[in-house]
């Protein structure tokens, strides 16, 4: 068997094995790209602020006036924009967000529950199939193999589908949709020309999702970058901190945070704040989506010096490589156009996956047809040639 045949093979072995699987990760992924600008544009009138309103925001008056009205319960961060006419954002974990005027604390509005609610549907099928807490694990587990599946497909396709000779007659075929066909003859073509144009996005999709998935392969990442994998999960959860009595003193520590960073964007806090020791703040220069233009500032909550200054340049070149992984993987690291190629690549691999189970399907319906027809070899006359060599 030569090297081409055996990966064709374990090709089709592995297409056949986890297509399913493949076909609901590149659903549910070519939809979640397109999470973000979808529920901007859902939300797009609560998000705007009052332009009557005048003055600076005011943390103490935004958390204070929040509480207050009993309306948002358990945030568990807040984010303030340099934009005056965009609103604050409370977070609320699953809950979805809240969005609050930051001059007054006034609700201005809640995020579209109903898109919010869709879009967690779609992640949990993405990321365990939507299988129950006690089987989420294993749900994760089959997403996980699937997806380093799906790498093994996207990077050995091109090489199968790519023709040994180079002339325009054997590269269209595999490179240019082809008008008028139908059946098998359709399926191999647009297999051929999705997989060509579509590999490069979808090998970094790919990978990606793995270093997600695996310690192995997030340990891995951190060792090409030179250097060891911290733990995961290091540290107490946010909410895990007391509640403070109140949330004074906090705007002369947000005055500090806006002067730290000349043409920021936004700036979070988490929340609950605690009532003693640092606050975290981070400060974004862009839409969020950009690790190098995000950094993190720690101040202490007394006395306001910085405890912990980190912009992306000081991490190392581990936890930069890192940072970048999640934001790859949704192609929001590109902005509006890396969301929409990682959503057309995402499309574009549904179309690989049913192709791929189409094609091998009626690979298997031709070869059962020949078994069927092939006569037995004791069935066969003294006088027909089979007959004859098999005696000789």
């Amino acid at each position: 068997m030569t090297l081409r045949r055996a990966l064709f093979w374990a090709h089709l072995s592995l297409g056949v094995v986890a297509g399913l699987v493949v076909l609901v990760l590149s659903l549910t992924g070519a939809v979640l790209a397109l999470q973000r600008p979808i529920t901007s544009f859902v939300d797009r009138d609560a998000r705007r602020a009052s332009a009557t309103e005048t003055g600076a925001p005011s943390l103490e008056r935004l958390l204070g006036a929040a509480d207050a009205s009993g309306q948002v319960t358990a945030p568990t961060a807040v984010t303030v924009y340099a934009d005056p006419a965009e609103a604050a954002v409370l977070a609320r974990g699953r809950a979805g967000v809240a969005y609050v005027d930051p001059r007054t604390g006034r609700l201005l509005g809640e995020g579209s529950r109903r898109t919010r609610a869709f879009f967690r549907t779609v992640e949990d099928w993405h990321r365990w199939l939507a299988a129950p807490g006690e089987w989420r694990a294993a749900g994760r587990a089959v997403t996980g193999a699937a997806t380093l599946a799906f790498l093994a497909l996207t990077l050995s396709g091109p090489l199968l589908w790519w023709p040994r000779q180079w002339s325009r007659a054997a590269l269209a075929p595999v490179v240019f949709f082809r008008g008028g066909l139908r059946g098998r003859a359709r399926d191999f073509n647009w297999h051929n020309v999705i997989g060509i144009w579509a590999a490069l996005p979808l090998a970094l999709i790919a990978a990606t999702g793995v270093v997600i998935a695996y310690d192995w392969a997030n340990a891995l990442l951190f060792r090409l970058a030179g250097e060891a994998a911290p733990a995961r999960g290091a540290g107490p959860p946010a909410a895990a901190r007391p509640r403070p009595s109140s949330s004074e003193g906090l705007d002369a520590l947000w005055a500090r945070a806006q002067g730290q960073v000349e043409g920021w964007r936004s700036i979070t806090v988490r929340l609950p704040v605690p009532a003693e020791g640092p606050v975290a703040f981070t400060i974004d220069r862009g839409t969020g989506t950009r690790p190098d233009l995000r950094a993190q500032l720690v101040l202490d909550r007394k006395t306001g010096e910085v405890v912990r200054w980190e912009p992306y340049s000081s991490q190392s070149r581990g936890r930069q490589w890192r940072t970048w992984v999640r934001w790859t993987h949704t192609g929001e690291a590109g902005g509006a156009l890396g969301q929409a190629v990682a959503a057309f690549a995402s499309a574009g691999a549904v179309v690989l996956a049913w192709t791929g189970l189409a094609l091998t399907w009626r690979r298997f319906r031709a070869w059962a047809g020949r078994r069927a027809a092939a006569p037995a070899v004791g069935a066969l006359g003294p006088d027909t040639p089979a007959a004859v060599g098999d005696n000789a």
